[in-house]
């Protein structure tokens, strides 16, 4: 069938900076579909994404990689072939979780494949190859443990196979003129190749609990370096998400410093704001105080007003009743001039008549 997609989604795409090695670089300028592909063929598992025609991911899975959730909706995997550290930006954490639960998944069984096809490689190598094996298993245990295992190291390279199974044919011919075969009687030959035989016997099963002893020894050394490189490429990836996290720290840092100052600023111009909010809500106190003072005074000068209307009203009546009893006192006046005049003119008349009857009495009496 070769290679087919078996689980897709969408998301936007980053890689590391090359240079800094800090900073995230966006691939596509949208999100992309990111499609895991399953070669049947040769057992493998691959993460593709394609920008238009422009292949932005093409990433195989080893049982090496780590994918590793940095945010909710992020995450990172580091493939040490391309040199280069993906990112991938969903929409949602689900989309985040399946995707790595799929990459868990495919990790797994890119693991057991590896490991089927070491054993495969192990049961179909020749004695030759098995013996080259135990001999580079012995050496290998007292070197270093962390070399990685490849095919050439198992199954040995192609002249130390040459010179095994050289070796190996030549020594049948060796053998009869290293061993002197008595011929006096058949009897002896057959005692001879019995013990040969018997010789055989036990060194191919000290050979064969060797070789056993040493394909567990590999296996373990295998499982430790397998160990040995998960824990090298989670230390690596740490250090790159460190040197991420340092490098940005520094930016936020900076922000949070200039927010800090801001928020200061702000404060500092609330807090102004505030007094001056106070003032003017104590300014329009005292506006209320004194505009009920206006009114009062306000209503105080019309009562003042119409009294002094009502006063002057009373005023002029006043001044007309004045005019009135001046005019009425100068009458009474004339009057009493008049009177006075006329009783004068009755008190002289009167002292006439009195001069005149007095007068009477004394010329009388005489």
């Amino acid at each position: 069938m070769g290679e087919q997609p078996i689980f897709s989604t969408r998301a936007h795409v980053f890689q590391i900076d090359p240079n800094t090695k800090k900073n995230w670089v966006p691939t596509s300028k949208h999100a992309v579909t990111v499609s895991y592909f399953y070669d049947s063929t040769r057992n493998v598992y691959r993460i593709i994404s394609l920008d238009g025609s422009k292949a932005i991911i093409n990433s195989t899975i080893t049982p090496n990689m780590t994918f590793t959730k940095t945010s909710q909706k992020f995450g990172q995997w580091a493939d040490s072939r391309a040199n280069t550290v993906y990112g991938l930006g969903f929409s949602s954490e689900s989309q985040l979780s399946k995707f790595a639960e799929k990459f868990a998944e495919f990790k797994e069984a890119a693991r057991l494949a590896k490991e089927k096809s070491q054993e495969k490689m192990e049961l179909t190598s020749t004695p030759s190859q098995r013996k080259q094996a135990l001999a580079s298993s012995k050496e290998s245990a007292t070197g270093d443990l962390q070399s990685p295992l490849t095919p050439e190291s198992i199954n040995g390279t192609d002249d130390e196979r040459l010179t095994a199974e050289t070796s190996q044919n030549s020594e049948p011919r060796a053998e009869p003129n290293a061993v002197p075969f008595p011929h006096s009687s058949s009897t002896s030959i057959s005692k001879h190749w019995e013990a040969e035989l018997a010789a055989l016997k036990g060194n191919n099963a000290k050979l064969t609990a060797a070789l056993l002893e040493s394909t567990a020894n590999v296996k373990q050394w295998k499982q430790q370096l397998a160990a040995y490189q998960d824990e090298a490429e989670r230390l690596h990836k740490r250090v790159t998400e460190l040197e991420c996290v340092s490098g940005q720290t520094t930016g936020i840092k900076t922000q949070k410093t200039e927010l800090n100052q801001t928020i200061e600023e702000l404060e500092a111009a609330l807090k102004a704001k505030e007094e001056e909010l106070e003032q003017l809500k104590a300014e329009v106190e005292n506006a209320h105080q004194l505009q009920s003072q206006k009114d009062t005074v306000t209503q105080k000068l019309q009562e003042t007003e119409t009294r002094n209307a009502e006063l002057e009203a009373q005023l002029v009546e006043l001044e007309q009743r004045l005019e009135s009893s001046q005019v009425e006192q100068e009458a009474f006046r004339k009057s009493l001039r008049s009177l006075l005049q006329l009783l004068d003119g009755k008190i002289f008349e009167l002292t006439e008549l009195r001069d005149s009857l007095a007068k009477l009495i004394e010329g009388g009496g005489s």
